[in-house]
């Protein structure tokens, strides 16, 4: 059984303070991101490699990011661009859909 500690009497305004504390907090950092975040958050850099401007393949891109300790194959890379093109693409029909109703 585990003991109770002594707790001291909680009042309205510690409870308030209490409150207050919670809600000022930012989220914190994280370390780890997925695959899908990761390749979210370049994107555009990606896009931007792989256009015809710059000519790279995903694989090669793969193989750069490989140096960094990112493990994504060229396939993988592909595909999640895809999905996130996918996402964006929905968003928009949403939101264009709204508009015509008003």
């Amino acid at each position: 059984m585990t003991e109770h500690q002594k707790s001291e009497v909680i009042t309205k305004s510690k409870v308030d303070k209490a409150i207050e504390l919670l809600k000022e907090q930012k989220p914190k950092e994280r370390e780890d991101v997925s695959d899908r975040d990761a390749v979210r958050q370049m994107r555009r850099y990606i896009e931007k490699l792989t256009s015809s401007k710059y000519g790279y393949t995903y694989d090669e891109v793969s193989e750069m990011l490989q140096g960094l300790g990112i493990n994504l194959s060229g396939s993988r890379i592909k595909y999640l661009i895809g999905e996130l093109k996918k996402s964006s693409r929905r968003h928009q029909k949403k939101s264009e859909g709204d508009n015509k109703d008003t």
